[in-house]
């Protein structure tokens, strides 16, 4: 009996910030989905629109397209970073964390209409290759510049989950893995990479979660015919007043990220545990 009210007395503290979660996240999210399914009787008819006009799943693939592209590229620059930061004095490891931080204390806004600067007709990039003899490079209003704008934005939730989980792995692993025969390069992908991959997975989902519904950058650097999800969803909203069909669109959006998130929580799960059980052989082994 004690022992039952000492479970629920530990849940007690957490009953504001689940009061305030159900009112500002599952009620609005309730109130779409019946929307969604109403016609205004029921009807799965605003979900077989999506799947049949031609324009949502074009949008969809561009999006998740982009969403990936975004994530490969953040992933490719983000983990040589992280990684030097566990390499370096504590020093430099404080200026590289403030430069990872500087988009955080910088307007959305400004950061955008800085690349619209850099990649305007014009600008400096259009003109770096003019210099070199590549002329009609068009980056504005394209899913190409809108993917390096994006890259930019993103790479901080990639570079911080992957230094947390760099930097805690024991190097005396990579110096044992030498001492057996082992290359530099084998060391890495034989023992540094498979205790990394969590921090991977981390920095991945987070980058592709987010970049799936990404709304500013895509608005400002695109166009609506290359649009993405997010600005499918705020045309249907606030031109078509269509909250229906915009229902149905935000309702398989989410229940696409809660797929990819559960099956990252399982394969981070594994990969976590697996770390464990290597880092935590006996030493004289």
């Amino acid at each position: 009996m004690s022992s039952n009210k000492i479970r629920w007395s530990s849940w007690l503290p957490l009953v504001p910030a689940l009061a305030l979660l159900a009112g500002i996240l599952l009620v609005p999210l309730g109130k779409t989905f019946v929307r969604s399914v109403s016609n205004p009787d029921l009807t799965l008819a605003n979900y077989e629109h999506l799947f049949t006009d031609g324009v949502t799943m074009t949008v969809l693939g561009r999006t998740a397209l982009t969403a990936a592209t975004v994530t490969i590229a953040a992933l490719l620059l983000g983990y040589p970073y992280a990684y030097l930061m566990t390499r370096v004095s504590a020093r430099t490891r404080g200026i590289l964390l403030v430069v990872v931080l500087i988009p955080f204390w910088t307007s959305v806004m400004a950061r955008n209409f800085a690349w619209i600067i850099i990649l305007q007709d014009g600008g400096p990039v259009q003109s770096a290759f003019e210099a070199v003899g590549i002329d009609d490079v068009v980056l504005y209003g394209t899913t190409a510049g809108v993917t390096i704008a994006m890259t930019q934005v993103m790479l901080p939730f990639m570079v911080l989950p992957l230094f947390s989980t760099l930097g805690a792995i024991d190097r005396k692993l990579l110096l044992a893995a030498r001492g057996l025969g082992s290359s530099p390069t084998a060391a890495f992908w034989k023992v540094f990479w498979p205790l990394s991959r969590g921090g991977v997975m981390a920095g991945v989902m987070l980058v592709f979660t987010l970049s799936l519904g990404f709304y500013v950058t895509p608005a400002l650097l695109g166009s609506p015919q290359q649009s993405l999800v997010a600005q499918l969803l705020a045309q249907r909203t606030t031109l078509l007043l269509d909250f229906a069909a915009a229902g149905a669109l935000g309702m398989v959006v989410l229940v696409i990220t809660l797929v990819l998130v559960v099956w990252a929580n399982r394969v981070g799960g594994t990969v976590s545990a697996i770390g464990v059980v290597a880092t935590s052989q006996p030493k004289d082994r």
